[in-house]
């Protein structure tokens, strides 16, 4: 791999963006195979288990910023796999609720702990005010995104994290 430069700052910046997210996305990728997860799958059954209400597959969507399609196709293969089962709330409706097994809640328990030492390894090279300053200029990105693509961000209905 190469660490070419840009004239463009901001263009610069960008590509270093997308780099570091591959390489991040890669390095969890390999710690969580171990225990027989992917990143989306912990991201589900992190939901699963942090959310207050009842948890429908399109909150989920909205939750880790994905298309209800491929939530969709996730979570069948999470069913199938014995990590979630999907509970029909009435008769002959399409809402269903997504309840996490115990198999899920296993996992999810030796995935998130392999998940949090491996992001605390390597988000040490960094001080406890510069992950808050990265923090705040994420967000602004975030943001800036979000705005041009007319999406508005609200906190999840009776979410009690900050």
């Amino acid at each position: 791999m190469y660490d070419y430069q840009f004239d463009d700052d901001a263009f610069a910046a960008w590509v270093l963006m997308h780099q570091t997210w591959y390489v991040m996305r890669k390095s969890e990728e390999r710690k969580l195979a171990k225990v027989g997860l992917t990143p989306e799958r912990l991201q589900v059954l992190s939901v699963c288990t942090d959310y207050p209400g009842t948890l429908i597959p399109e909150e989920i969507s909205r939750l880790i910023f994905r298309d209800s399609q491929s939530v969709s196709g996730l979570l069948n293969r999470m069913e199938r796999d014995g990590l979630v089962r999907r509970v029909p709330k009435r008769k002959g409706r399409r809402f269903t609720e997504v309840k996490m097994t115990a198999k899920g809640q296993e996992l999810r328990n030796q995935a998130k702990e392999r998940d949090l030492a491996h992001i605390s390894k390597i988000m040490s090279c960094l001080s406890t005010e510069e992950i808050k300053q990265l923090t705040q200029l994420l967000r602004k990105i975030r943001q800036s995104v979000l705005d041009e693509l007319r999406i508005e961000l609200l906190p999840p209905p009776s979410w009690t994290h900050t």
